[in-house]
């Protein structure tokens, strides 16, 4: 079954925008001053499921160092749960639990420095309702009658079913530990390594374990009538790297198949990015009864295995996509929701790679030109800062996104734009501990450059302003061709009756002759308006 990419993102963000807006609660926004003094190292989260009742009960450990005393401290947990006792340090602490907030309040301060928060809850978590365009738990069968259970926090936060401090600005920094408990005859997907299972009478507890910084939405887990398919490859940097396909038993069948496209995917993505972020720990897919959704070392895939057809070859978009957000979004993370593009804009470009290397230059060219079409461009894709999520999201982020890294791939040239990109994505300036913003991508590219491109960034990050080139004739079959709106000098194919030239313009313009009106950017390398005098 084909699918036309762009097509399907668009009905996906206007469906995810609908249920971000019917929602109450998001992700980030402004850091609460309780939290900003609080610097989260390791959760440990261990839950028992109960699939007959749809509910969950036990505990999580929250590992923190506080930059300054504190009489109060504050996690998130959404009310669908309820808290029955917090710890701080061993010591049972008072609390109130209401509008989605833990306040802990300290009944002897708490000095500066580590401290153990334990909470212990239970309840029904929130179902969600057309995941993974709605966040929540999916309590469901697979088509032998097993029960199935996912997870999709990415929109809401980790916050559904643990305490957290939910925002992206802090990752704990050690990893994170989950204990989760399952009837026996499940198997548990989870991040990082299995690091065992012990197995109590009818219910088995999975322990899966990172060392990694991980984002709190990536901290999900799946259960379901799972076998293990595995290869493994060796990574860019020389390692031997694990790959597993948590698959449906009754799937076992076609998990070879996309194995072969898992690993073809990752030396792709090395190619322009360096090696697999989570070489150390394992390469994940797992089958879920929803579409699909990024979670580190353990994708959630749920395409069905249906694939299109890419330089002849079957081609899976959909995991190739969430596959990429290893590194633009869990490696590469933004520090404030307000620069969500660099999670879906660069990973959106970095769909159209496989086309370059596969198809050639002019169907990456084609695929560009058709995106443009997509682009709503009715509001900015930066709208400020300590942005939540909801407010972030909107469906430019992924398309006009995508498009502007093809733009700069154009103003840079190949061989500068894709070594710059992969600094980007390899500097631990910019990686695993070290959140990011806007500002900090354009300081990278234009030190890169040689000289400012902050005009670029904003025109097409922070305005809808297209670039708009200004096409006067003169005389004796000239014309002065010059940028109106942008403060900065950007190369621009034009097209004369003598050839297609690269011209470098500006604001006082070039005068170029021609029997033919020139033709500006015939390939759409800019978002443009182009103005005939």
């Amino acid at each position: 079954m084909k699918y036309n990419f762009t097509k399907f993102f668009s009905v996906a963000i206007c469906s995810l925008a609908f249920s971000f807006q019917a929602s109450a609660q998001t992700s980030g926004g402004k850091l609460k001053p309780e939290q900003a003094i609080m610097d989260v190292r390791h959760y440990s989260i261990a839950i028992n499921c109960n699939f007959e009742q749809k509910s969950i009960d036990g505990n999580t450990t929250v590992d923190v160092i506080t930059s300054q005393p504190a009489k109060l401290l504050v996690l998130d947990l959404l009310d669908s749960l309820n808290v029955s006792a917090v710890t701080v340090n061993g010591k049972k602490e008072s609390f109130e639990h209401k509008n989605g907030l833990i306040n802990i309040s300290l009944a002897k301060e708490l000095p500066a420095g580590k401290a153990s928060i334990r909470v212990a809850y239970g309840g029904k978590p929130r179902i969600a309702k057309r995941p993974p365009w709605d966040d929540g738990f999916t309590w469901t069968q697979d088509s032998t009658g097993h029960p199935w259970l996912a997870v999709t926090a990415e929109q809401t936060g980790g916050k559904i079913f643990f305490p957290c401090k939910d925002h992206p600005s802090d990752e704990p920094n050690e990893g994170a530990d989950m204990y989760i408990t399952v009837p026996s005859n499940l198997v548990v997907a989870g991040p990082g390594l299995l690091k065992g299972v012990s197995k109590k009478g009818n219910t088995a507890t999975y322990h899966w374990q990172t060392k990694y910084t991980i984002n709190n939405y990536s901290l999900v887990f799946n259960a379901g009538d799972y076998t293990v398919k595995s290869t493994t490859y060796k990574s860019v940097a020389g390692r031997t790297v694990p790959v597993q396909f948590y698959v449906l038993k009754e799937h076992a069948d076609k998990a070879d198949h996309l194995l072969g496209m898992v690993v073809k995917a990752v030396q792709s993505k090395e190619k322009y990015f360096g090696e697999y972020p989570w070489a150390k720990e394992k390469l994940g897919i797992v089958e879920t009864p929803h579409l699909g959704m990024e979670h580190q070392s353990m994708n959630a895939y749920g395409n069905k295995f249906r694939y299109t057809k890419v330089g002849g070859e079957d081609f899976d978009w959909l995991m190739f996509h969430e596959f990429g957000h290893e590194w633009w979004g869990n490696k590469v993370t933004a520090r404030d929701w307000a620069d969500y593009w660099i999670h879906e804009g660069i990973d959106t470009y970095a769909d159209a790679l496989p086309v370059l290397d596969l198809e050639g230059h002019q169907a990456y060219i084609d695929r560009f030109k058709k995106s443009a079409f997509g682009i709503q461009n009715k509001q900015p894709i930066i709208l400020g800062k300590d942005i939540d999520e909801a407010s972030a999201y909107n469906g430019d982020i992924y398309s006009k996104g995508g498009y502007f890294m093809h733009t700069l791939h154009y103003v840079m040239g190949d061989t500068l734009f894709f070594k710059t990109l992969k600094g980007l994505a390899t500097d631990p300036q910019f990686t695993y501990d070290h959140q990011n913003v806007t500002d900090e991508v354009e300081q990278y590219f234009s030190k890169a450059y040689g000289q400012s491109l902050k005009p670029l960034f904003d025109m097409f990050l922070r305005t809808t302003d297209k670039l708009e080139v200004d096409v006067k004739a003169r005389p004796g079959d000239k014309y002065l061709i010059k940028l109106q709106n942008i403060n900065m000098t950007l190369p621009v194919d034009v097209k004369t009756d003598s050839g297609t030239q690269k011209l470098m313009l500006n604001q006082q313009g070039l005068t170029v002759s021609s029997k033919t009106v020139p033709v500006i950017d015939a390939d759409g390398w800019y978002l443009k308006k182009v103005i005939l005098e």
